[in-house]
């Protein structure tokens, strides 16, 4: 009695099967992917005929050690963390048509053919620079493109590390030097620019001034003018000596004091 029990127990506890979090399910029976998928929690199965199936739907991290191609016809070192999850609603679809071993039959080599492709147009420089980003963009948006059909939903691209060609560094190091300089001269001759166009605005607006100066002042405002002058000497207190021509169109003060 005890062995038909515990043969009864073992038998319930072989057709159970614990889908856990961040995980969905499905069924196989005799070779074939049945349609039904299973949430978090149990699923029943008859275990002579079937079988189930966990599939992560967390993101996934696949990191990479591959050679880049560059524009220069080098190959660049690099570390690569592909990010990805698998599309709840076309897992039937991805384990039917793909498989099991879908990171290593579709998503690796589609990356490598990717990655490829996006830096051979690009210089080795390019991969330390702000270009970085948009390399990564490229190939995340050509992955995604080929993977989404299949239930693989690409997440980001990321080049984590870059090991150059030995020499090439230094080569790099000396031409941001060089465009820096070339930066910097811009930047001096275009403030230069702008001080001689300060000071021909300056000397234009001082000539002006001085040509409208003189063209209002004709003879009579002269004559004005010396006349209110001589007044002010008149009523001043101290003594004083005033000498004029005989047109009285000019004087001289001689302080008396």
């Amino acid at each position: 009695m005890k062995i038909l029990n515990a043969a009864i127990l073992a038998l319930i506890l072989s057709s159970c099967a614990i889908v856990g979090p961040n995980q969905m399910a499905v069924k196989q029976k005799l070779g074939r992917i049945l349609d039904d998928t299973y949430n978090p929690g149990p699923v029943g199965f008859n275990p002579f005929t079937t079988k189930v199936v966990m599939v992560n739907i967390n993101t996934s991290n696949m990191e990479v050690s591959i050679g880049l191609p560059s524009k220069e016809g080098l190959t660049i070192e690099s570390v690569v963390s592909v990010l990805y999850h698998i599309d709840s609603e076309k897992i039937k679809e991805l384990l039917t048509n793909t498989g099991y071993r879908y990171e290593e039959t579709v998503v690796f080599p589609v990356f490598r053919s990717a990655a490829a492709d996006v830096t051979a147009r690009f210089f080795a420089k390019d991969l330390h620079s702000g270009e970085r980003s948009i390399i990564e963009k490229e190939i995340k948006e050509r992955m995604k493109d080929l993977l989404a059909d299949r239930g693989i939903i690409i997440e980001a691209v990321l080049m984590k590390s870059i090991k150059l060609p030995p020499g090439l560094y230094s080569s790099i190091e000396s031409k941001l030097e060089a465009e820096q300089d070339v930066q910097r001269m811009q930047f001096e001759l275009e403030q230069e620019k702008l001080e001689a166009q300060r000071k021909e605005i300056e000397a234009n607006g001082v000539k002006n001034s001085q040509q409208i100066i003189s063209e209002g002042l004709d003879s009579r405002i002269l004559e004005y003018m010396r006349i209110e002058a001589l007044k002010a000497l008149y009523n001043s207190p101290n003594s004083k000596i005033i000498i004029g021509n005989q047109n009285s169109n000019s004087s001289i003060l001689i302080d008396s004091k």
